[in-house]
């Protein structure tokens, strides 16, 4: 008759210690959640070198042969409209910067649809991990990439005759902009891999946007040299308020076309719309990638 009682006993007991095991594994913090994270991809970068490159080429490519293919006709619209002695070298590399973000965030996508399929993403679905901090840790790493990136392209800028009219604090300033404008291209990258778990679907998608995004924005030339239609829509697209915060920055003024305003002061009248703008589209888009993730289940990842 006591057996059952002793049994129930132990199996109480190995219960109780399971149990208490178990919230031991799942107190981690959010901001180590976010480390683990952090440091995945980065390793992640790291051992697979080719996609730092490949992002990084195509926004130089650009830089290169812009300026030098288009340089004296599009110093001349620039100048035309009012801007004085700019050189097309000092206009682009805002957009350039920019470029850069755009091209590099849409890896984000990719590393998760990896992730998926290498069954890695099912694993991380069950951990104890905050999902918000698997969202923020993975958008670290990539972020800390992108600086890196625009760093590079500001230096080979002022090489080939940019001139940041604000210096050191004016090109800081520039990489912070890039940060800010990351975000929700990390965030609608990341929302395609969750919704499509397909490689090509992700990288279609993201490219669906970027370029045409670029091309219809005050990036490449000034909208008063565009046609009416162009500035119509470079009024709704987010790149025109990323390159345009960036421009100010190089430029040392306002620079914004796309808005009037003027509650401000010179350069203040870019940033602070751009900057409110670029904040309200991390936040909703990066919202939708952290719910998505949080509602994500491991029958999903399969």
């Amino acid at each position: 008759m006591s057996t059952p009682i002793e049994t129930g006993e132990t199996t109480g007991t190995a219960g109780s210690e399971r149990t208490t095991r178990e919230i031991r594994r799942s107190s981690n913090s959010f901001l180590g959640d976010v480390w683990v994270n952090f440091k995945r991809w980065n390793i992640k970068a790291v051992r697979n070198p080719f996609v730092l490159v490949t992002s990084l080429i195509q926004p130089i490519i650009f830089l290169i042969l812009f300026t030098q293919v288009f340089g004296a006709v599009a110093t001349n619209a620039i100048n035309a409209g009012g801007g004085g002695s700019i050189t097309y070298e000092t206009f682009l590399v805002p957009a350039i910067a920019i470029q850069v973000a755009l091209a590099s965030a849409v890896t984000s996508g990719i590393g998760l649809v990896n992730d998926i399929e290498e069954d890695v993403f099912e694993k991380i679905l069950v951990m104890p991990m905050n999902r918000a901090a698997v969202f923020a840790g993975k958008s670290a790493a990539e972020i800390l990439r992108i600086v890196v990136q625009i760093a590079i392209i500001l230096g080979l800028g002022v090489l080939l005759g940019a001139e940041i009219a604000t210096g050191l604090a004016g090109a800081i300033g520039i990489m912070a902009i890039g940060l800010l404008f990351s975000v929700w291209f990390l965030a609608y990258s990341n929302i395609l891999a969750v919704l499509t778990k397909d490689q090509e679907s992700t990288i279609i998608g993201a490219n669906i946007l970027q370029f045409p995004l670029l091309f219809l924005s005050s990036a490449f030339l000034p909208l008063s040299s565009l046609p009416n239609w162009i500035q119509i829509v470079a009024v709704f697209n987010p790149v025109t308020y990323g390159v345009d915060a960036a421009r100010a920055l190089v430029l040392g003024r306002d620079v914004m076309t796309v808005l009037d305003i003027t509650a401000f002061s010179g350069i203040w009248n870019t940033l602070v719309p751009a900057i409110a703008i670029l904040a309200v589209l991390d936040i909703v888009l990066g919202g939708v990638a952290v719910f998505l993730l949080t509602r994500a289940t491991s029958s999903d990842a399969k």
